[in-house]
Order: C-alpha cells, then structure tokens, then sequence
C-alpha cells in the first residue's frame, strides 16, 4: 500500500501528554475479563495500586550495569560503519533512564559517516519502511509500564517478538530469536489493548509496522538507540475529543465505510473491506534518554515548521502501526481490553539489530525512499 503514514493519508496524533513523575509510583490492575471496558488509570495500562519499580531487571544493558560494550566501529572504504553501543550502563533516577552522552555521540557519528546504497529503480518517493507482521500472543503484562509485574496490566495483543512478557528488558529481546515479523533482523516487540466483540477476542488479521518520516527533511533522520521505549495514545480516554476526531478506526478495501455501529463508535464497512486502526509515535527523541517517568516525555512532534523543536532535536524514525481487524458490517459490541474504542494506545520497545536498522534508515528514510521488508527499493 502507499505510504498511509503521511499527513495526507491519516490524522495523526499530534498532541504530547506530559503527565507527572507519580506515574512512577505505577499502578496494579485486576486483569480484565474479555469484553471489560473499563478504564485505566495509566496512560498505557494499568490502574491505582501497589509502586511499579523503575528500573527493569537486571542484566538489561539499558538500565542496569553490566559488562562494557564495543565502541563505534570506524568507518573504513567499502565497510559500512556499524553504530556504537555505550560503554557505559545507562543509568536510572526517577523513571528517566540516561544513555551515555559520548557513545551516542559516537554512534551518530558513525552512522552519518555510512554512505548511502545508490538508489537503483523507480522506487516511490515516500521516507519509508516496513515490517508485516501477525499476533504472537497476549498477556496482561506491560514491560514498559509496569516492568517485572506479571499480569498487571489489561490483557494487551502482542506481536515481534514473541518472548515479551512483564520480564522483558532490552537484553532479553534481543536474546530471543523468534519473532512473529517478516524481518528477523527485528527483534522489537509490539503491542495494543486487545480487542473482544461481545465478550470474544478479536485478533488483528495483519500488522505493517510503518518506519517513516514526517518532516519536512528527512535527510538527518538517525536510529533509535537501543533499548528505546515509549507509549502514544492514553488508556484513560474513554470518550472522543471535542472536536469528535477521537475515533479513528475506519474501513480499508473495496466499498469502505457504509455506515455507524449502533453506539456511533465503530464504522460499519462494506462486505469488501475490513476494520483498520492506524496509530503513530512522534518522531523527534532528546537525544539523551531510552525512557522518561511517563513513557513520553523524552518523544515529541515536529513543530510547526516541520522541523524538530530544540527539546527534542534529534530526528528518529515515526514509527506506524496500521492494525487490519477481520470485521466488516458487524461492528457492535466491540471493546478494548483499557475500554472504549477511545482509549487506544500502543507501545514500542527498540530490539532491531543495529545495522539493519541503520542501514535502512540510512539507505531509505535519509534519501526519501520507500523500501520493503528488507530494505531494498
């Protein structure tokens, strides 16, 4: 499909929410039975209870200490440059997770120092690539909010790697091998509230993971480090904002939407084509932590101008899920596990291998360039 996670193609979510560093005291939610709605007290999971630790587990090279890595590889004629690992364990203070200042200087380095693969074809010119992807499993765990809490959360439909559970920190992604994307070099897991129609679980019948760009020049587009996490949407929402552009599932394929489920909250499609979600992360990081206390708050939007704001000035690639659901006329009765269809909200934790992320960033996203699955044009 061409490229959907363009401002042309979908609305996107465009507003950052910042809330305070109490979230680190976390939450502890009963896990919901199928069909429950009601909300969560998180902006990704989970509701008032016992203090979530803030640190993952240990052995997790992006929390913890542990054995140094290797420095950036230089850059040397016919060898690409392969980005650094830090040298140092970044560090935890208040639910923000530091990464070491000079290795990511290093790596960025060495990454702008790779030269391009030419350009061969027509390839579109749209920033972008993708994995496709289908449901591993579920769980009421969330790694990210609420790390080491076995079943803590809503129930959330997972998809990658299919190791993730309420233990997973970024050493142990990366040490799992199976994944559920057609990219084995993507070793990141995946996740949304699960879907249920009248009770039953509604599994998505396919995933594309959009890496992409939404600014205005892509050119200085980086990877993400690492390890790095993060949340968009809000579990809390359970009802559509004022300008009523809250809902956005929609129908895809042959005849599109047809009408309205009985409580208005759902599109009801033509035979021919199926419920779709699209969710988008920002794509600005600050260049200095893999977490914040929100799960937010070290990711922002591009500005007005389509740059970058000077918070958070480093480009990374806008991650994109676009969720095919197999529902069509019969769109009533159907809940998130965090509640309404308002509540939508997706998280992201980094295990690409390093070089194949980076050489498609480098190779599709910096020269403005769609890509495939392998990251050939």
């Amino acid at each position: 499909m061409n490229h959907p996670s363009t401002p042309r193609h979908r609305r996107w979510v465009t507003a950052l929410l910042v809330v305070s560093v109490a979230l680190a005291a976390g939450c502890k939610e009963t896990p919901a039975a199928p069909g429950a709605s009601g909300p969560s007290s998180d902006t990704g999971t989970g509701s008032p209870g016992p203090a979530a630790p803030t640190a993952t587990a240990p052995g997790d090279p992006s929390a913890t200490p542990g054995a140094p890595g290797p420095s950036a590889t230089p850059s040397v004629p016919g060898k690409p440059a392969t980005p650094a690992t830090s040298t140092a364990p970044p560090t935890v203070s208040g639910g923000w997770i530091t990464i070491d200042a000079a290795a990511q200087a290093a790596a960025t380095k060495a990454f702008f120092a790779r030269k391009p693969k030419p350009v061969t074809g027509n390839p579109v010119t749209v920033p972008e690539f993708n994995v496709g992807c289908t449901t591993s499993h579920h769980n009421s765990d969330d790694p990210i909010v609420l790390p080491k809490l076995v079943g803590g959360s809503h129930n959330h439909t997972f998809w990658g790697n299919r190791s993730t559970d309420a233990n997973s920190t970024a050493a142990s992604l990366r040490a799992a091998k199976a994944t559920t994307c057609n990219s084995p070099d993507d070793q990141s897991a995946y996740w949304v509230p699960t879907m249920y129609q009248n009770g039953k679980v509604v599994d998505p019948k396919e995933v594309t993971v959009y890496y992409g760009s939404r600014l205005k020049d892509p050119s200085k587009t980086q990877p993400f480090p690492f390890g790095l996490r993060m949340i968009t949407g809000n579990a809390k929402n359970q009802v559509d904002t004022p300008d009523k552009q809250g809902n956005h599932f929609w129908c895809a394929g042959i005849g599109g939407e047809i009408g309205r489920s009985a409580d208005k909250t759902f599109p009801v499609c033509a035979k021919t084509a199926n419920i779709v979600r699209q969710i988008t992360f920002p794509d600005c990081w600050d260049g200095k932590h893999l977490d914040s206390p929100d799960h937010k708050a070290h990711m922002a939007n591009g500005d007005h101008t389509g740059a970058c704001p000077k918070s958070h000035p480093v480009p990374v690639p806008s991650v994109s899920f676009v969720i095919s659901y197999p529902l069509s006329a019969n769109t009533d009765g159907i809940t998130l596990a965090s509640g309404t269809s308002f509540s939508m909200h997706a998280d992201f934790f980094n295990a690409w291998k390093d070089e194949a992320l980076a050489a498609r960033v480098r190779n599709c996203l910096d020269q403005g360039v769609k890509c495939n699955s392998a990251g050939n044009f």
